[in-house]
C-alpha cells in the first residue's frame, strides 16, 4: 500500500536532536515517565505468544526500553535507535543514530519495532508508519507509545493566560500531540493489520510548575515548535504561568498536577495466517437469538 504525504513541518527536528544531545549527560535524573512508559509496554508485548528475535527500540532516548527487551524470552538481539548520538551511545547493545524520518533498515529485516514516547515529535507520521511497516518482517509486530492531545493541559491553559496576561498575545508554548482516534486511523491508511489503540492518563505530582519546566528541560522535551517564540520567554510571563498554574490545579497540599495522556498503538505488518474477518451474510449465529429478541427487517420500527 502505497501512502503519499506532504507533511506540514510541525517540529523542529534539528533543535530536537539538539536539546536530546544536551539532555543526554543527566538523562537518568529526569527518566521517570520514560521508565514508567517502558514497564507499561513490556507489560503489553508480554500478552503477545509470539517472539521476535531481532527488535527494533526506535527513538530509544538512552536505551531505557531496550534494557527490558534484552531479557525477553526470544529475543536474540535489540537495536536501539535515537535521533541523537550522545543518547544513542548509552544504549545496553547495539545502537545506530537514525531519524525516524528517514530509517536506515532493509526492508522485512526486523520482526518487531517498538518505541516509546518518541514518534510524536515526527512531522510526517504517516510516512514514518509506511518506512516502519516495510523495515518489518511479514507477520511482524509494531508497538509504540505516544503523548496524546490531553497531554500538558495544565501547563498549556497556564502558558497561554499567562502570556495573554502579559504580552496581550499568545504563541506556541507547549508542542502539539495526536488524537487518539487520529492514531487509529493512521495505522490502517498506512497498511497495518490488526490495528489496536488504547490509551492511558498518567498523573504526575510536582512541588511547583516551576519543576514540572525543569523537567521537561531535563528529559530535552521541552517546545520545539518550528512555530515558537523565537527569542527567551520573558520572566514575568514564567512566573505569571506558575502562579495561575498554582491557583487554578493546585491541590490542597500546595503540589500541583501533571498530566499526561499515552496512546498504544498496536499494529502488524500483513501475512496470510492472520485472522482475517469474516465476509458479510457468513455468520453461524443470529445476534437476534443471542439477544432472545425479534428480529426486524431493516427499515421496520420496534414497537413502544
Amino acid at each position: 500500500m502505497k501512502v503519499t504525504t506532504n507533511p506540514i513541518q510541525i517540529f523542529d527536528r534539528n533543535l530536537l536532536r539538539r536539546r536530546r544531545d544536551r539532555a543526554a549527560k543527566d538523562i537518568g535524573e529526569f527518566d521517570f515517565l520514560l521508565e514508567d512508559i517502558a514497564d507499561r509496554l513490556v507489560d503489553r508485548l508480554d500478552v503477545i505468544k509470539k517472539t521476535f528475535p531481532l527488535m527494533l527500540d526506535l527513538g530509544g532516548h538512552h536505551g531505557t526500553l531496550a534494557k527490558r527487551l534484552k531479557g525477553r524470552q526470544g529475543t536474540e538481539t535489540v537495536i536501539c535507535s535515537d535521533l541523537s548520538y550522545r543518547m544513542a551511545a548509552q544504549s545496553p547493545g547495539p545502537a545506530v543514530v537514525a531519524d525516524e524520518e528517514a530509517l536506515p533498515f532493509k526492508t522485512a529485516s526486523l520482526d518487531a519495532v517498538v518505541s516509546s514516547l518518541s514518534l510524536q515529535w515526527v512531522n510526517d507520521l504517516p510516512g514514518a508508519l509506511v518506512q516502519i511497516r516495510h523495515a518489518l518482517k511479514p507477520d511482524g509486530l509494531f508497538m509504540a507509545a505516544v503523548l496524546g492531545g490531553e497531554s500538558l493541559k495544565e501547563l498549556r491553559d497556564a502558558l497561554m493566560n499567562a502570556e495573554l496576561s502579559v504580552m496581550g498575545g499568545v504563541s506556541p508554548r507547549v508542542s502539539p500531540f495526536i488524537d487518539l482516534r487520529d492514531m487509529g486511523a493512521l495505522l490502517q491508511r498506512t497498511g497495518f493489520a490488526l490495528p489496536v489503540v488504547d490509551s492511558d492518563t498518567v498523573t504526575v505530582d510536582y512541588s511547583s510548575p516551576l519543576k514540572l519546566m525543569q523537567d521537561l528541560r531535563g528529559m530535552g522535551a521541552a517546545n520545539a515548535t518550528l512555530s515558537r517564540l523565537m527569542k527567551p520567554t520573558r520572566r514575568g510571563v514564567i512566573m505569571e504561568a506558575a502562579k495561575l498554574y498554582h491557583e487554578k490545579f493546585a491541590y490542597e497540599n500546595g503540589r500541583v498536577p501533571a498530566t499526561f495522556q499515552v496512546i498504544y498503538a498496536i499494529g502488524w505488518n500483513p501475512h496470510e495466517s492472520q485472522q482475517k474477518p469474516l465476509k458479510p451474510g457468513s455468520a453461524q449465529a443470529r445476534l437476534a437469538d443471542a439477544l432472545k429478541t425479534e428480529e426486524k427487517p431493516a427499515g421496520d420500527k420496534a414497537k413502544p
